[in-house]
């Protein structure tokens, strides 16, 4: 059984809690939409489950009802005691930590299972822990979050359009992404000031290369840093660009929003070929 309106107030108000929006904490308050969100999770019973920014349990016990087995992070220590007296007897693990600070390896047990991660995660965060887990944790196969929309149009974005940007870029490294869904406001308590998407992320190859993920991504940034110039301009640093834009066969007209993942990688791999002191 999911939390009402009426009984998640019920639950905060009787442990004394007031909800901070400067922590992002906009707790669904809707059954049917936390088993909305466990279902396009797909998830299977056995399965095992990370949720960042658990709360006190509203998406818990949606993702506990398809027999998964749930890893609840959460931060507030004001928070987490109400959050273990709700999901008790249920197949769920508490852990007080902050995400971004959190060591995964002994966190996600047993290290050889593939993991999900499903969460309506904190707004102010949202960027940097996908990116964070898609880089450091390969455990996490797959994530269906609730995010900010333009964050979440950010991350799933592709050249040429507006919101593509170093987020796309990054997480095209390592995984596909596609919004598919929204979720309005009228859900939440407290109801918060932006709009809400669901982000599926689902983890791929990386882009067969020498190079570092770090040695692409530094090309990246330089040239977005001034996203407005072509490339002739932002990376004219790196002498003899023409000749090595041709020799990955890219226009040094264009400009970054333009470039695939497979075209910066071409990139980087031709400047780095010309000018290892560029390394």
């Amino acid at each position: 059984m999911t939390h009402s309106r009426r009984q998640l107030i019920e639950l905060l108000d009787g442990a004394g809690i007031t909800l901070s929006r400067a922590l992002g904490q906009n707790y669904v308050a809707d059954p049917n939409t936390v088993r909305r969100i466990a279902r396009l999770a797909g998830l299977s019973p056995g399965d095992r489950v990370v949720e960042i920014g658990a709360g006190i349990g509203s998406l818990t016990l949606a993702l506990a009802e398809t027999g998964a087995q749930i890893l609840a992070v959460e931060t507030d220590r004001y928070v987490v005691p109400v959050l273990r007296t709700v999901v008790e007897g249920l197949p769920v693990t508490v852990l007080e930590a902050d995400a971004l600070q959190l060591t995964w390896v002994p966190a996600l047990q047993p290290p050889q299972s593939t993991w999900s991660l499903v969460a309506n995660l904190p707004y102010n965060i949202a960027t940097t822990l996908i990116l964070d887990v898609l880089e450091k944790v390969p455990a996490v196969g797959s994530m269906l979050v609730m995010v900010q929309r333009e964050v979440g149009e950010r991350l799933a974005a592709g050249p040429g359009s507006k919101t593509y940007g170093i987020p796309s870029v990054k997480r095209a490294w390592w995984a596909d992404a596609a919004v598919v869904g929204r979720v309005p406001a009228s859900v939440f308590v407290p109801a918060p000031r932006v709009e809400s998407v669901l982000l599926r992320v689902t983890r791929h190859a990386v882009p067969a290369t020498a190079l570092e993920h770090r040695d692409v991504f530094a090309v990246i940034e330089q040239a977005f840093g001034q996203r407005r110039k072509m490339l002739r301009r932002s990376l004219a640093s790196h002498a003899g660009f023409e000749e090595r834009a041709a020799v990955a066969g890219v226009r040094p007209e264009a400009r970054p929003e333009e470039l695939s993942l497979a075209q910066w990688v071409a990139l980087a791999e031709a400047l780095h070929r010309l000018d290892p002191a560029d390394r």
